[in-house]
């Protein structure tokens, strides 16, 4: 395990970043991991020891005053908007995720930061990709707004690497799908809010229609292949911010044939919206080959495994 001091989580309540808080307060120690969002106040899972600071991205000086306070010497960045709310705002979208990456930049670069985590998506792709197991080189020409700015970040790594020997790393997330954070706007959000009209409604309409396959992971392994990538010894890394990462995939029908074997009389009907065409952009699988020779990344979850697993824990707390 790496020797981290002391870790800042931007974004540290959303989807992703409440869970990774977590998972790195259990291996770091809660005193040393300093987690951040735009919320006035954190939740109760994470206990009275936490140590939260509300923060907005867009604003250096109190960046910068946490880094300082605190010795930061790791940071994962979460805070971004995401595809489907960036759609709606797509100036909005561009500026909070553009010029929150440059603040964590810079900052990591002024104070000799050890270590930096920016995540990129599958969003990075769009037009003239394969659908099928697309490449860890292939060419980016992403549809979204969101997207734009995630090949903003994934060349920004780069750069800074080269010029300011940064060390800047990231996944290509597919969609994320938890039993514990509610998603917070993207396109793949259907995958999370299926599960939760089965157990309350056993009806669910998908704004993504059927046959759009699309790739998808557990949280659980979200957060394990973050860890590693930013644990793993940079000798052993041949890209920066852009590393291809897949578990499995479905379309809106798979998901709900697996549902029905738990909650049989589930039903799905399909009513798609302005995301369709984001997801039909978007490949069906992908070749995250690099990543599992690199860092050695396998998934622990297939989609039978994660679809009981999330009707499990749901089922105990939806009535």
């Amino acid at each position: 395990m790496v020797n981290y001091k002391k870790i800042l989580v931007t974004g540290g309540l959303g989807q992703i970043g409440s869970e990774l808080s977590l998972e790195l307060q259990k291996r770091y120690g809660i005193e040393n991991v300093i987690i951040t969002d735009i919320k006035n106040e954190i939740p109760e899972v994470f206990g009275n020891n936490s140590i939260y600071i509300k923060l907005d991205v867009m604003d250096y000086a109190k960046l910068e005053e946490i880094i300082k306070k605190y010795e930061i010497d790791a940071i994962f960045h979460l805070a971004a908007i995401l595809s489907g709310r960036g759609e709606e705002n797509p100036f909005w979208c561009w500026d909070v995720n553009m010029n929150g990456n440059m603040n964590i930049f810079k900052a990591a670069i002024e104070y000799k930061i050890k270590r930096v985590f920016i995540p990129s998506s599958m969003a990075a792709w769009g037009i003239g990709i394969p659908k099928e197991n697309v490449p860890q080189d292939s060419v980016l020409r992403p549809t979204s707004m969101y997207g734009v700015t995630k090949v903003a970040g994934e060349k920004l790594c780069e750069y800074m690497f080269h010029k300011y020997n940064l060390d800047c790393r990231g996944l290509r997330y597919p969609g994320i799908i938890s039993s514990e954070a509610l998603p917070g706007g993207g396109t793949t959000d259907y995958a999370v809010e299926i599960f939760y009209e089965a157990i309350k409604n056993k009806k669910y309409t998908s704004y993504i229609d059927k046959g759009t396959k699309l790739p998808m992971m557990y949280m659980p392994d979200c957060i394990k292949a973050t860890i590693m990538l930013m644990e793993a010894d940079i000798n052993q890394l041949t890209c920066h911010g852009d590393y291809n990462l897949a578990a499995f995939s479905f379309a809106p029908e798979e998901i709900a044939a697996e549902i029905k074997k738990f909650i049989p009389d589930f039903e799905i009907d399909y009513k798609p919206d302005f995301r369709q065409k984001i997801a039909e952009s978007w490949p069906s699988s992908i070749d995250d080959s690099v990543a599992r020779k690199d860092w050695g990344w396998s998934p622990d979850y297939d989609i039978a495994t994660m679809t009981k697993d999330m009707i499990e824990k749901l089922s105990k707390r939806i009535k």
